[in-house]
């Protein structure tokens, strides 16, 4: 049997082996971990990979019935390691006995974003990620500050992550090709437990400063301020500049500000 790529699951198979075996040489050369989960395997172009290596164990998860079909039939060696279930709705936490565990996956392009935000929510669980992406949105992720592209993911992400851009991969290695490039990025956790501020705050923080990117801090916060009916002392020149320009340490000091 074979497995018809569905659009609205955003399914796009890998048909070159040479970019499979790339994004698994890549997971095996940093993962010290015995458990690795892949998201979406499809028809397993990358799974056939990640199970030639022994030292971890792979298991996937997977939402399209169709699929899960097509991976007990051919990779008996996953069996009782497929999750027929929906990654984004998954309670990381009861997965290989509340171990840690790397992902890694060909993302669906249409919750690739929800993936991240979800491996943040998880972070001291998932301390490796290598993941192929729209390659505008892992350009984002691995970003520096100072341009366009640089935003919340970048932000949230690099504050507990080393991130690399490893190489980009073209439309025509997939059926069906689709209309942009793609990236394959790798997350590695840094030695940050956590942030030397409000954690939930510096998210709100981030995440207010970038709605309004255009504009700077002194103007893009002020919704917040008025939220928490607190002040600032906006005459430091940090606060004349946009938010593409501060550094994951800016945000946590204007964060530290806040909680005064």
């Amino acid at each position: 049997m074979s497995v018809a790529p569905k659009k609205h699951l955003g399914q796009h198979f890998l048909k070159d082996d040479s970019v499979s075996y790339r994004i698994a040489e890549a997971i095996a050369d940093t993962v010290d971990l015995k458990n690795v989960l892949e998201i979406g395997p499809g028809m397993g172009a990358l799974t056939k990979h990640l199970l030639k290596y022994d030292q971890f164990t792979t298991s996937v998860i997977e939402i399209d019935t169709e699929s899960v079909e097509y991976l007990e039939e051919n990779f008996p060696e996953l069996h009782g390691r497929i999750y027929e279930r929906d990654f984004l709705r998954e309670d990381l936490s009861s997965m290989f006995n509340g171990e840690r565990f790397a992902v890694v996956g060909n993302f669906p392009y249409n919750i690739s974003s929800q993936i991240l935000f979800k491996v943040l929510d998880y972070k001291d669980q998932v301390p490796f990620v290598v993941g192929m992406f729209q390659k505008e949105v892992a350009e984002r992720v691995a970003e520096k500050p100072g341009t366009k592209k640089y935003g919340i993911l970048s932000v949230l992400l690099q504050a507990y992550y080393d991130i690399e851009y490893l190489f980009t991969v073209d439309e025509h290695v997939f059926i069906p090709p689709p209309k942009v490039k793609s990236g394959v990025i790798r997350l590695q956790r840094n030695n940050i437990d956590k942030l030397d501020c409000d954690e939930r705050l510096f998210i709100r923080v981030v995440k207010t400063a970038f709605n309004q990117r255009r504009k700077t801090l002194r103007n893009s916060l002020k919704p917040l301020l008025n939220e928490l009916k607190t002040t600032l002392n906006m005459d430091d020149d940090l606060f004349q500049r946009r938010p593409e320009t501060l550094s994951v340490d800016e945000f946590v000091f204007i964060t530290q500000r806040l909680m005064v």
